[in-house]
């Protein structure tokens, strides 16, 4: 039996089966927070476009200084007259009565002109205002770059660490089913005993169904938050990612102060509004020169050549023709287009100017807003630790009381309930802590 065919197509399937593996590699990372940050400011894209604006603004720096530089240019032309051009020579030169005329062809049938150009710019305040506006610009640009990787760092930062928190939540959900899947085996012996109905043990078979959903909804949503992670990050979603930091209500109570002092020069959003004003500034000082001459140098050297015959490699005379010249240019009305772009200018300049005040007051709002937020999440966070830790308590005595037949299932019911409340409360107050504490961080430009 041929055995070739067989073969051949278990080869082909192992190949496959090779790429298919191939295809589902996936690569690990395991996380801090610092090495989240750094990550996505290499791999978001709205950062990546920020920084790529950075070298934008230095190939546009290295127009400006073209400017300002010599530019030389070199031109070659060659022109067939398939009608030499034809003037008329008055006849009495050649012995014909006054007022006649002959026509004459002057010239050769083709021509060729090689030459060089120098143009030099000696004074334009405009071009040199833009050069000296040339590191504004840059600085101005990687300033943008900054408040877009803030921006992204904010929420890489309340994601991040949600996430971390999750854990907790996770930790408690498992907890509490453990603890009704052994309350519910209780419950089963109690009524083997003939000590508790049958009611009792569905109630508690409930509670530990809800409690296991509310875990697959959590654990869904904790899926769902790491998607929105990687692609703050600009991760591939294929890729695993691990979390390595930790946060603790006592890190959270670390960052706040009650110190009211903070600059405004932290605030990177401040600083780019400040270039923007120096970039006005450059702005009036550039439409203001406008009104004085301009001063440019000019020089030309040519080669021209004549033949009746399409032959410029040949023999033949090449003449010469040079010179080198100043042009000043001066302005006299240009119809109050110059007064025009001064005027706009500085109607900008004081747009930015009324940006920078109104960012203060925002500034200021927005500090004391989040350090009054963050106080009030640590307060609310710490009540809702002990009020669980309370809770807690409150249940493991009514169910020893319960076990004991001293206490009733309607009870040991509500102390579940009442635990449950407890729990999803501090949970929650431990995620509005971690919020304000970043809006806290962020608002003082120490994120």
């Amino acid at each position: 039996m041929n055995q070739t065919g067989p073969r051949l197509m278990l080869l082909l399937l192992l190949v496959a089966m090779a790429g298919a593996a191939g295809a589902q590699k996936t690569t690990r990372h395991d996380f801090t927070i610092q090495q989240a940050v750094d990550y996505a400011r290499q791999n978001n894209a709205q950062v990546k476009n920020a920084l790529l604006a950075v070298q934008i603004q230095k190939e546009t720096n290295r127009e400006i200084t073209a400017g300002a530089l010599p530019s030389f240019s070199g031109t070659l032309g060659i022109t067939d007259y398939i009608d030499i051009p034809t003037s008329l020579i008055p006849g009495e030169i050649f012995g014909a009565p006054p007022g006649t005329y002959i026509p004459v062809k002057f010239g050769t049938k083709y021509n060729s002109t090689v030459g060089l150009q120098l143009q030099q710019v000696l004074f334009d305040g405009q071009v040199f205002i833009g050069l000296q506006a040339r590191a504004t610009s840059i600085d101005m640009q990687s300033k943008n770059a900054e408040v877009t990787e803030e921006a992204i760092k904010t929420n890489i930062y309340k994601v991040y660490y949600q996430l971390v928190v999750s854990k907790t939540q996770i930790e408690i959900l498992n907890a509490n089913i453990d603890r009704l899947q052994k309350l519910d085996h209780d419950t089963r012996e109690i009524y083997k005993n003939g000590f508790a109905e049958k009611l009792d043990v569905d109630k508690v078979s409930v509670q530990v169904t809800n409690l296991q959903t509310e875990k697959q909804k959590a654990l869904n949503n904790i899926a769902i938050g790491y998607l929105g992670l990687k692609t703050l990050l600009g991760m591939p979603v294929k890729d695993t990612l691990v979390l390595l930091d930790k946060i603790s209500d006592a890190q959270i109570a670390a960052d706040f102060t009650n110190d009211t002092a903070y600059s405004y020069t932290d605030r990177k959003d401040f600083e780019y509004l400040g270039l923007v004003k120096r970039l006005n500034e450059y702005n009036i000082k550039r439409y203001k020169l406008s009104y004085l001459p301009t001063l440019n140098l000019n020089g030309v050297y040519n080669k021209n050549a004549q033949r009746n015959q399409f032959d410029f490699l040949g023999a033949g005379d090449w003449f010469t023709t040079s010179y080198i010249g100043i042009n000043l240019n001066v302005p006299i009305f240009s119809g109050f287009a110059k007064n025009a772009r001064v005027k706009r200018s500085k109607l900008e300049l004081q747009q930015t100017e009324i940006q920078i005040d109104n960012l203060k007051l925002s500034i200021d709002n927005e500090v004391e807003q989040a350090k009054l937020n963050f106080k009030s999440a640590q307060s609310t966070m710490s009540y809702q630790k002990q009020n669980m830790q309370l809770a807690e308590t409150v249940y493991e005595q009514t169910k020893k009381k319960y076990e004991v037949g001293t206490g009733s299932n309607i009870e040991i019911n509500a102390a579940q309930t009442d635990l449950i409340t407890a729990q999803n409360n501090y949970i929650s107050a431990l995620y509005s802590a971690i919020i304000a504490r970043v809006d806290y961080l962020k608002a003082i430009g120490k994120l």
